[in-house]
């Protein structure tokens, strides 16, 4: 399956700029025949915690989500986006959805990992597992931008029966670490895809990394951005997946009842 990674700069609070920026990328991706487009962490609604939290009136979300799934009927093309979603304790949760071709909702997810105080002051953090679904014959699971640096979360996918991981993020500049050296560890050691997009540019007060990257099941970039905006475009594919699996296996090989008596309260080494 050939996927597309949009990498790009957001206008805070301006949706119809910002959806007509995925309009745009949504196009270009199926014309190039990708199946699937994902795109940053609150890319329609820009990066700006507080500001989202002040200024959003939630009472427009639904109409932002359906903008979005007619992108992916118009444009023939699975989507993943990031919104702000309704939580349980009556705050909001950043989300992520995946689309299909069809604009119908295959799968979601909302972050259980906030980074900083405007993310923890804004928005819940969930507590949910990302669950896996088939898309295109492969087993896909979300996380989003912080969750992914913890090998917790990306186990879980994993252990789940994940193939492709797909991590809308807002990575700022300075943590050139992250896209470069863990997001292809995570994807080496749970032995999977992980397509990682990142926004570009300077948006409300901060200046994003960009890196945008695809790093197969074997730890190398099969895909990666610069700076600017930009549309990488990647195959990813089952086979590279289970062969890792059945050569090293990991997975199977994990004693869990053991980390769970590591980490018990009072243990001493």
């Amino acid at each position: 399956m050939l996927l597309s990674v949009m990498q790009a700069n957001a206008v805070v609070l301006d949706i119809e700029a910002n959806l007509a920026t995925i309009d745009a990328a949504a196009q270009k991706a199926a014309g190039a025949g990708a199946s699937l487009l994902l795109t940053p962490e609150l890319f329609p609604v820009g990066y700006s915690p507080l500001r989202i939290h002040a200024e959003l009136d939630p009472v427009i979300l639904p109409s932002i989500r359906e903008k979005l799934a007619n992108i992916a009927r118009v444009r023939g093309i699975g989507l993943v986006y990031s919104l702000p979603a309704p939580a349980e304790d009556g705050g909001r949760y950043i989300s992520a959805t995946l689309l299909d071709a069809g604009g119908q909702v295959l799968l979601e997810y909302a972050k259980v990992h906030l980074f900083g105080d405007e993310e923890r002051k804004a928005f819940s953090a969930a507590t949910d597992a990302p669950a896996v679904v088939d898309f295109n014959g492969l087993s896909v699971s979300l996380l989003i931008c912080y969750d992914v640096e913890f090998p917790e979360a990306v186990r879980a996918a994993a252990v789940r029966g994940a193939e492709l991981l797909l991590v809308p993020t807002a990575l700022s500049a300075g943590y050139e670490a992250v896209p470069q050296v863990l997001i292809r560890a995570r994807a080496l050691e749970s032995q999977l895809h992980v397509a990682y997009a990142n926004h570009s540019g300077h948006e409300d007060g901060c200046d994003f990394l960009g890196g945008s990257v695809v790093a197969g099941p074997d730890g190398s970039l099969t895909a990666a951005a610069g700076e600017s905006a930009a549309l990488l475009f990647a195959e990813v594919l089952a086979d590279p997946v289970r062969a890792a699996r059945e050569d090293v296996p990991y997975l199977s090989d994990r004693r869990p009842e053991i980390y769970r008596e590591w980490e018990a309260p009072g243990r001493r080494g």
